[in-house]
Formats: structure tokens, sequence, C-alpha cells
């Protein structure tokens, strides 16, 4: 979840305008900043991501932290990365925790007491209850950062299906340079059973091999371990297989003919067997 805030600068300023009503600034552009936050002190402080919105100078710096469990020495090292960043950057500084789990999430909005007096710390905090549950395909679409959020909360509760549809009409269109990474954070995030279900999706006729991603998935994955499957049973059999014969098979994208193949290896003669 780091590398999504890390890899869309925009998606932590507008995640505190639209979700928690912090105003932003107008036609700022956000870039990262260095989330080294060391100072002269001996212990070093490295937030996950730190975004900065600039018109033209720093009018606002975000630090993102992606909190997975609950970690006591953290909460004592946030207010150092605000202060860090604020003294550094000269502009007023945010707190975004995001946590994937409600647990973490109520934990972490917990108020952190400095200790001088009206000084406590109230992070923002960003968990499953905080996400929307995107099902359009539409607000999908037009928002792919915030949909591959939703299917991280909520693709394994209920209405997951309709979320990890909503999600998938994305990772089939976007730009291929996010592509892959977003289905890997997503699939990382889901359980057994829902993995299954977009796995399912994927391979139903409304939208295989529809994009060069579903293409990559299945020929990377599903359809690369059945061509190894086939060739390991022709390799066990003592039957010779040629560069030339082994490259079709490898080159199949077909999942049922590999399946058929692999059925014929278990009794045939020789490779000719398989394709007549």
């Amino acid at each position: 979840m780091t590398e999504l805030f890390r890899g869309t600068p925009e998606l932590a300023p507008k995640v505190l305008n639209d979700l928690f009503g912090v105003p932003v600034p107008d036609n700022a552009t956000a870039r990262l900043e260095c989330g080294d936050l060391t100072e002269w002190a001996p212990t070093e402080y490295r937030a996950d991501v730190a975004v900065v919105l600039e018109a033209p100078d720093p009018a606002l710096a975000v630090i993102v932290e992606v909190q997975r469990s609950r970690d006591a020495d953290k909460r004592r090292s946030w207010p150092v990365y605000l202060t860090t960043l604020h003294a550094r950057l000269k502009c007023p500084t945010v707190l975004l925790v995001v946590c994937p789990d409600r647990g973490t999430a109520r934990w972490s909005t917990k108020p952190i007491r400095i200790g001088h007096p009206r000084w406590d710390l109230h992070p923002l905090v960003l968990g499953p209850d905080q996400i929307p549950a995107i099902t359009d395909v539409q607000q999908a679409t037009r928002d792919p950062e915030m949909a591959v959020l939703s299917a991280i909360a909520h693709g394994n509760g209920p209405g997951g299906e309709q979320v990890l549809e909503a999600v998938l009409h994305v990772l089939t269109s976007i730009d291929p340079a996010y592509r892959n990474r977003y289905y890997d954070l997503v699939f990382v995030a889901l359980s057994e059973a829902a993995r299954t279900y977009l796995e399912g999706l994927m391979s139903a006729g409304t939208y295989e091999y529809k994009s060069e991603f579903a293409r990559g998935y299945f020929s990377e994955g599903k359809l690369e371990g059945e061509a190894n499957a086939l060739l390991r049973v022709l390799k066990a059999r003592g039957i010779e297989v040629e560069d030339e014969t082994a490259e079709r098979i490898r080159n199949c994208t077909d999942a049922a003919q590999l399946e058929t193949w692999i059925e014929r290896a278990v009794t045939a003669d020789s490779v000719h067997e398989l394709f007549d």
C-alpha cells in the first residue's frame, strides 16, 4: 500500500480532501518528498511516504504511514515526523495513517498525548470504515487508486464481488505501468476465496484476454504452469520434445487445449499424438 501512495502522490491530498474534509491548495502540484526525517539526534526517523503540494512553493505536506499492527513506538515517532517536516519545508503538515484492518485503525485514531497543554496529535486514519466500497464501474475508472483501496478494504467482505468486478475494469484498462503493481496489491490483500473469484472473473468470457494485462497474467501464471506441467509429464514418460514443439506448447493461450494435451500425454507414445 505504501507503493500506491508513492506511485501516485496526488492520492494523499485527495484522500485528505475527499474523505476527511481537510482543505488542500487549489492548482497545486503534488510531488514526493524525501521520507528520511533524521536530524542530528542519534535516532533515525523515516516515514513511509512524504508528499508535498507546491503552488509553486510548498503549501502542504502529507506524511503517509501504513500501519498493519499496533506499535507504541510508531505513535511516539509520528509527532517527530510532523514537526521535522514542518520545520524543513515551513508549511502546514498533516499525518495520514493507512490501516488495512479495523482493529489497527481504531487503535491508531487514539490521540497522542505530547504533554504540552493543548498539544495533542489526533492522527487522520484511513481504515476500512473510511474507504468507500466502490462498485460502480464508471466511478472506479475515474478514480483507479481509490478503486484499488476499495478492493483491498472490501474485497473480502459482504458485497466484495461487486467491488472486485469494478476494480477489474480498472485493471484491464489503465496504463500498463500501473496495472501489474495494482493487481499485485489487490491480489495479496484478498482471501483465498476472493482470489479465486477474481481469477474466475478474469477467465470468464467477458474479460478473457481483453488486455495485455489479462494475457500476461494467464501466460505468465496459470498457462505457464499448465505448459510446464505438460512438458514434465512428457519428460517423465521418456518422450522427446523438440525445441519447436516445446515452444508451441509454451505459447499456447488456450487453457482448455493445454488440459487436453496433458490428458493425452498420460497415454501417448509420441509427442505427435498430442496434436492429432
